[in-house]
């Protein structure tokens, strides 16, 4: 049986329309001309209601977990957050806190981010890459930093955004080709 490569997206916008959504539809689109891929979407804002209060993973109802399930058996995760005070969303760290810390290892990841000026542009180096260092996930070089003034009506409307995506796409090709060619399970070495 052969393995579907699985890109995973995470849209952190907590509402509709969003720029965020729209930065990550694009690269999602980008990702998949280049690289045939089954994909799966996951936006916070539809679960937010469902897990904004839980505290245990535990205790998350089904659609939540298969999110998390589904984010856990990427073979690329596509992550992006509204940027507000130089950081993510909280809610968006929420959702990653039930992620288990081991989940993620040599996952490549691509970082995204949107901000109301280019203020807040660091925060992909800052911010998320830190995060997803913990969890010892391959945070791609390139990643992609959105302002609002690049989107006309919650769609992305700038020239050197649309050549941050293509180039981010182009970044990603290598690391998943090579993704592609490992073993789906990697054999346990015995310790002599």
């Amino acid at each position: 049986m052969t393995h579907k490569f699985k890109i995973v997206a995470v849209s952190g916008g907590l509402q509709r329309p969003s720029r965020t959504l729209a930065l990550v539809e694009e690269l999602l689109e980008g990702l998949t001309d280049a690289w045939p891929a089954e994909t799966r979407l996951v936006e916070l804002g539809q679960l937010v209601p469902k897990f904004g209060g839980v505290l245990q993973r535990g205790q998350l109802p089904a659609e939540v977990e298969q999110s998390l399930k589904d984010v856990e058996s990427a073979d690329l995760l596509l992550v992006a957050s509204p940027i507000y005070r130089g950081s993510y969303t909280g809610l968006f760290k929420h959702f990653f806190d039930f992620v288990h810390h081991e989940a993620l290892i040599d996952v490549p990841v691509l970082l995204a981010a949107t901000g109301g000026s280019d203020r807040h542009a660091l925060a992909i180096d800052h911010q998320l890459r830190p995060l997803f260092s913990f969890f010892q996930a391959h945070t791609l070089p390139v990643g992609v930093y959105a302002t609002d003034k690049e989107f006309d009506n919650y769609r992305v409307s700038g020239d050197a955004l649309r050549a941050r995506i293509a180039l981010a796409v182009e970044r990603a090709l290598p690391v998943l080709r090579q993704r592609a060619g490992r073993p789906l399970e990697v054999p346990s070495l015995a310790l002599a």
